[in-house]
């Protein structure tokens, strides 16, 4: 019986071995050459976002001011003491909470009403699409217009409906203390509704229809298939878009300022609109760049909670 020896295998040349421990990736361009590709995406990125990003980090530091001929010193924390004793801020700040929280969640009840819908096998329901999608393609400032003509309490169409069905229609809905911040806040979840019933739509495409079949032969109902089936199914898209709705929310600035501007009496009043009214208004540019360094405070956070539900639904 002959005994056969196991041939080693041949050891690859030595330049292979060099380029294989250069970290070349899968299409076999280099860390060096990968840099290079991403630059062109980078550079837009860190001119128009990261660096005036720090750069109103930094002014929020001094006591920059409006004017030509002003000069700029170094205050340290003394904007950030004065604005944690500011009530006017911080009442904007609860009201931006307010308006945030409500869009949001009143956002994502009426999308998924609206989502179920068109999900339905309805006639008509491209036509039904298309037309919830109108809100999207409008600019905030268009939005913001229209609704103060129909809303306008002597030609409105609001108030002409209301006269036409016998109800008072005199009501100054924006400028009124009780109706303003409900109204707007109305006006908040129809103007961001479509991007939240898109996703949502997506969502309940992708779930799987062998699960209702098998859950109807259980003997469910429509609710019971709806709270095992459906929400437990749209619950990572659900966490998604509705963190994205708050903080898109929370930055919203030109749909209330034309609307109301902050008005009446500061009862619209949030916090970006704030810090405009203290930057461009009066002049204390750095005094509203510590605003807005609080605000970018609270927005990452929203962010951390946002990246933990992501990491979590993908590990569940």
């Amino acid at each position: 019986m002959t005994a056969t020896t196991l041939a080693a295998p041949p050891r690859p040349p030595e330049r292979a071995r060099r380029r294989r421990g250069s970290g070349a990736g899968p299409g076999g361009a280099s860390g060096h050459e990968a840099w290079l590709l991403v630059l062109p995406a980078m550079v837009p990125i860190l001119i128009f976002s990261v660096y005036p990003l720090v750069q109103g980090i930094l002014l929020g530091f001094t006591d920059a001011k409006a004017g030509l001929n002003t000069t700029t010193s170094f205050t340290g924390l003394d904007n950030y003491t004065q604005l944690f004793g500011d009530e006017l801020f911080w009442s904007s700040f609860r009201i931006g909470l307010v308006w945030a929280f409500s869009v949001t969640i009143l956002q994502f009840v009426a999308a998924l009403g609206l989502a179920l819908l068109l999900n339905a096998d309805l006639r008509l329901r491209w036509l039904a699409r298309t037309l919830a999608l109108v809100p999207w393609a409008m600019p905030p400032v268009v939005i913001a217009i229209m609704w103060r003509l129909m809303l306008n309490p002597t030609y409105g169409a609001v108030d002409q409906v209301m006269r036409a069905v016998g109800l008072p229609g005199d009501v100054n809905w924006l400028g009124q203390f009780s109706t303003a911040l409900p109204v707007v806040i109305v006006v908040g979840v129809w103007a961001g509704m479509p991007q939240t019933t898109v996703t949502l739509l997506a969502g309940l495409q992708s779930v799987n229809t062998e699960l209702y079949e098998a859950a109807s032969l259980d003997g469910a109902g429509t609710w019971q298939r709806f709270w095992h089936v459906t929400l437990p199914g749209l619950r990572t898209v659900a966490v998604s878009i509705t963190t994205l709705d708050l903080i898109w929310n929370f930055n919203s600035f030109a749909l209330v300022y034309v609307l109301t501007a902050g008005g009446p009496g500061g009862k619209t009043m949030l916090p970006m609109l704030f810090a405009y009214n203290e930057a461009f208004r009066y002049g204390n540019f750095g005094y509203a760049a510590a605003m807005g360094n609080v605000m970018v405070v609270v927005i990452g956070v929203f962010l951390i909670l946002y990246l933990r539900g992501q990491a979590r639904s993908r590990h569940a």
